[in-house]
């Protein structure tokens, strides 16, 4: 199976199954000299694990990460730095009845027709269980981004819809993202949705959900054109998480119904000589090169195909059957997706930052061409 790695020059890759013994990745590209420890990864982990709230799927992980190489006394050695996290409250037993049928909104079908088995306890490969390395490759990224630029690199999500109710932009609050469990910026929202989600779950139903991401502080030109740009990049690497079914940067979709005169942002120069935009239509990203502006993203979550209402679907043999899924399973699977989509929009930045530096982009303001006279 190929296809579990990604990235350029911060590279990661990784491994293990949802029920197995463990999970890993192996990040390579990592500078050497950055101090590193569990410290610096362990609280992403913490808003990622499950159990956290009744809103989110029962099983017990602590999700303890451990650093096996890659960082000598506290520092970043420039070798590939290896994470382990330990499963430990696997519950196979719960996936028996499924183990020859298809799960609809599920990759079972996929899986077992292109390798011609599958491991139907909790999914397996294609379990989320996997992005909690992402999170963790996503930690190192940060430690990137906050030491290497000429000023730290800020990368936030939150949870902006939950099964189509959206929430109040103007009562938005990044300080109330880590005070309720839906990482919403906006606490009467998330009031709301608690009610919705609550009678989903007791009706064994689910919900999607939609996350916005934003990076502050980012340098002007980061991204590779033509087909390494900085945009098609991040689009790929929000697409890739379990459960994705749409990205948008900046205006995304609403852009096609604006006309040029409303989505050109235009440019002017502040009081200190800097160029500065009037606003942000394009979410940070020109021609495929970061504008120095925040970098805007949104990602569409479908709702979690793990449901008890029955649902018809077909078995390994041809035959039709009612398929129930049982387990613990998260009612909306787009809450824990924030933390991931974070580490992702981290992950790719990071790779850029990098290469930047690698071809000699300037990451501060690049001086004017002075008119002759």
């Amino acid at each position: 199976m190929a296809g579990n790695s990604f990235g350029t020059l911060f590279r990661f890759t990784t491994f293990g199954e949802s029920h197995g013994p463990q999970i890993g990745c192996v990040v390579d590209g990592v500078p050497a000299g950055l101090r590193l420890s569990e410290a610096d990864i362990q609280p992403d982990l913490d808003r990622r694990k499950p159990g956290t709230s009744k809103f989110v799927t029962q099983r017990r992980e602590s999700d303890e990460v451990s650093i096996v190489s890659g960082v000598f006394e506290g520092f970043t050695t420039g070798s590939p730095v290896g994470l382990i996290i330990h499963n430990g409250d696997q519950r196979s037993k719960d996936y028996g009845q499924i183990r020859d049928q298809f799960r609809p909104g599920h990759a079972d079908f996929t899986y077992w027709h292109k390798y011609g088995l599958r491991d139907y306890r909790g999914g397996g490969r294609s379990s989320a269980r996997e992005t909690a390395m992402r999170v963790a490759a996503g930690a190192i990224a940060r430690v990137i981004l906050r030491d290497l630029p000429p000023k730290p690199v800020i990368v936030r999500g939150a949870l902006i819809t939950m099964g189509g109710h959206g929430l109040d932009r103007t009562r938005w609050d990044w300080s109330q993202v880590a005070e309720n469990p839906f990482f919403c910026p906006d606490s009467e929202a998330a009031i709301l949705w608690a009610e919705i989600l609550e009678k989903l779950r007791k009706d064994g139903n689910s919900a999607g959900g939609v996350i916005e991401v934003v990076a502050d502080g980012v340098p002007v030109g980061l991204g590779q054109p033509i087909y390494g740009k900085l945009d098609s990049d991040l689009a790929a690497a929000l697409m890739s998480i379990n459960a994705a079914k749409g990205v948008e940067i900046g205006d995304g979709f609403e852009a096609a119904a604006l006309n040029g005169v409303g989505n050109a942002d235009e440019m002017e120069i502040d009081a200190a000589g800097t160029p500065q935009f009037t606003s942000n239509h394009a979410g940070g990203i020109l021609g495929g090169l970061s504008t120095g502006q925040s970098v805007i993203a949104r990602l569409a979550i479908k709702p979690t195909s793990s449901i008890l209402t029955p649902r018809r679907s077909l078995n390994r043999f041809g035959e039709t059957v009612e398929v129930v899924t049982k387990g613990r399973h998260d009612p909306c699977v787009a809450i824990r997706g924030v933390p991931v989509a974070e580490a992702m929009m981290a992950i790719v930045l990071a790779d850029h930052l990098l290469q930047a530096r690698a071809d000699g982009t300037p990451l501060t303001t690049r001086p004017w061409d002075k008119k002759e006279i």
